[in-house]
């Protein structure tokens, strides 16, 4: 892989997202073969095949194919809700801070934020923010988390956490959905089976286009019932897409393939967090490293613009998490080898720029 100073993004070690993959050679060849039917009558067999698996590994009775990871938290937001409700999510949590205030907008409801421990929710932490309605407060209608925490460096919630919090969910009887677009990140790291990792979840949202490198598409699952009603919802928002096979042929391959290979990713990350460590100009925790998102600041800096422009020109694209952080995502596109000259480049990048 290249690492010129041209614009050929092909050419670029990219680390921006792990939204940013193409397709494997693998699902360009299920993709052309797909057989294709009409999904918005249920008739497209791929679709229907990709449906019942991803209902089986996660243990569930349904599943539903969905364009985006955001139509999909926000179709579980709207079932789970009604209008007037709250929705309580960690602060920086993905529905809050990047799906267009759409739980406002289109469920009619509003966000109350409790901050995590390096993004993690405890029941303690949650159970201080509920409501249960009166004459002057609203009611908490759903209590919303994402796993792995993007905003937080890609950090884990580990399986004794999600135990406490789906007993006194339970007990209150307030739903509980997992933002999991990240779910397979985090059973890798725990080595814990997403089945199990979610069994508590009210409803449950994956990304097949992120680390499983699905061109397009996530799910969501639930009980037959529940999704059987969520695909008047996806309706609502445009999320009907006909000949879909082609899409969800991809999917099928996403999920029974690319799984077993992210722990790379998780080894990348790390590579790259420990080479910045040792930069005194970088301030980073190391702690937060856990699957495939490395974020760091850098001392004195408060506008990492440059320092991002420095490392493009020498073919290193980098995003960030706020305007003084600078954000990497390890993926299928970007190997070992690229990711030691991605760590090089940044290093020189920033030992020269501070």
């Amino acid at each position: 892989m290249g690492h010129g100073s041209g614009m050929d993004w092909t050419q670029m070690i990219d680390l921006r997202s792990d939204t940013v993959t193409r397709p494997t050679d693998a699902m360009r060849v299920a993709m052309a073969a797909a057989e294709v039917g009409d999904d918005v009558y249920g008739e497209d067999p791929t679709v229907n095949r990709l449906e019942a698996r991803a209902a089986e590994i996660f243990g569930r009775e349904g599943a539903m194919f969905v364009p985006t990871g955001t139509m999909g938290n926000q179709i579980a937001i709207h079932m789970h809700t009604r209008q007037g409700d709250e929705v309580v999510c960690e602060s920086r949590a993905h529905i809050f801070d990047w799906e267009m205030a759409m739980v406002a907008a289109f469920s009619g409801c509003q966000i109350r934020t409790a901050v995590g421990e390096r993004g993690i929710l405890t029941w303690e932490r949650i159970k201080a923010k509920l409501l249960n309605g009166s004459d002057f407060r609203p009611n908490t209608g759903l209590i919303a988390l994402e796993n792995t925490h993007n905003m937080a460096g890609g950090t884990v919630t580990p399986l004794e956490v999600y135990d406490e919090i789906w007993a006194g969910a339970r007990e209150l009887g307030i739903p509980v959905h997992l933002d999991g677009a990240r779910i397979f990140n985090a059973s890798t790291a725990l080595g814990v089976p997403v089945a199990e990792l979610t069994a508590g979840f009210s409803s449950v949202m994956f990304c097949l286009s992120k680390g499983l490198c699905a061109p397009v598409g996530s799910m969501l699952v639930g009980s037959r019932k529940w999704i059987e009603r969520a695909r008047g919802v996806r309706k609502m928002l445009g999320g009907g897409m006909r000949q879909a096979g082609v899409l969800a042929a991809a999917g099928l391959v996403a999920l029974e393939e690319m799984p077993n290979r992210l722990a790379e990713d998780h080894a990348n990350a790390r590579l790259l967090a420990e080479r910045m460590a040792e930069l005194k100009q970088v301030e980073i925790d190391l702690a937060t490293v856990q699957t495939n998102i490395v974020i760091f600041k850098l001392r004195g800096k408060s506008d990492m613009a440059p320092v991002l422009a420095a490392m493009k020109k020498r073919g290193v694209l980098a995003g960030t998490a706020a305007d003084d952080q600078i954000r990497f995502v390890t993926h299928n596109d970007v190997d070992r080898a690229a990711c030691e000259i991605a760590a090089r480049i940044a290093a020189e990048v920033i030992a020269g720029d501070c």
